[in-house]
């Protein structure tokens, strides 16, 4: 009968040596290379036909290696697998535990499925913060297009008119919010606040379609004509037409005083001729205007 030796080892292809412990169970061996005590160990790496030497430490995982690959080759880590022994290994893996020891050399190979996965997501999150942009712009407009709806619904309320040009106006604003709010797609709580907005953009227009009949039923203010005034020339400045007309001066300042002689004669045969003479004083023009 052949006994089993404790601490005995064994190989399997593409893994560590591996050793079997008291109790019966069967591990991964330690040895001076792959010990407790981590250490720097430098990797060759081939990607395509280029080798890259990455340092590292041995306890490292894969996606910790995959990281550092990333820098060097310009590959995002989720796009990575990496190929040790023939054998491709999960991120999760460690370095030491796969039988990684220094001077190793791996394979790096794209994943093309987990690449597309992983633009999947930008995308799908990409598009989920540009709606809930949208709907936080929708909601601010809605909130200022409300003050405008209750400034309405005061005026109407008192017994007064507004025209019916703001109205409509209003009433535009209110559907081309609704119609950006259909065109935005999403799920989650995001189609809960989506609903909200319509239902409220919904009421504000029930309740706008209710002040414009209500408004169109009041009556119209009557507009008072205004009273016509004279226009006051002499408060603008302005001369009359007679003020305009220049008066014709007797005499110039400037003249010596003239003597003017006239003659009377008469057929009178009781009469006899007689002359006078008289003197006439120069007169100052006046040019004064008011």
């Amino acid at each position: 009968m052949m006994k089993m030796q404790i601490g005995t080892t064994a190989t399997t292809p593409g893994d560590g040596e591996l050793e079997l412990r008291p109790g019966g169970m069967v591990v991964q061996k330690r040895t001076d290379q792959i010990s407790n005590v981590p250490r720097v160990i430098r990797v060759r790496v081939k990607y395509g036909s280029v080798h890259h030497e990455i340092s590292i430490n041995s306890q490292s995982s894969f996606g910790e290696l995959k990281k550092k690959l990333s820098g060097a080759t310009g590959v995002h880590h989720q796009d990575m697998k990496i190929i040790y022994k023939d054998k491709e290994r999960d991120s999760k893996m460690f370095l030491d535990l796969s039988g990684v020891k220094d001077r190793s050399k791996l394979v790096l190979k794209d994943d093309l499925i987990s690449q597309e996965k992983r633009l999947l997501e930008l995308r799908k999150i990409s598009l989920h913060d540009k709606s809930t942009r949208a709907i936080s712009d929708i909601t601010f407009q809605v909130q200022k297009l409300a003050g405008q709806l209750s400034a309405f619904d005061t005026v109407i309320g008192k017994g007064g008119n507004v025209e019916e040009k703001n109205l409509e106006n209003l009433m535009d604003m209110l559907m081309n919010q609704l119609v950006k709010l259909d065109s935005i797609s999403g799920d989650g709580d995001f189609k809960l606040k989506k609903k909200i907005q319509e239902e409220r953009l919904q009421k504000y227009v029930e309740v706008l379609d209710l002040l414009k009949i209500k408004n169109s039923t009041q009556p119209q203010p009557q507009m008072q004509p205004k009273p016509q005034t004279q226009p006051q020339y002499k408060k603008q400045g302005l001369l009359t037409f007679d003020e305009q007309v220049p008066r014709k001066p007797i005499a110039s300042s400037s003249s010596p005083s003239v003597i003017i002689t006239t003659r009377w004669e008469t057929f009178d045969s009781h009469s006899t001729s007689a002359a006078t003479a008289q003197t006439v004083k120069p007169v100052q023009p006046n040019h004064k205007f008011n």
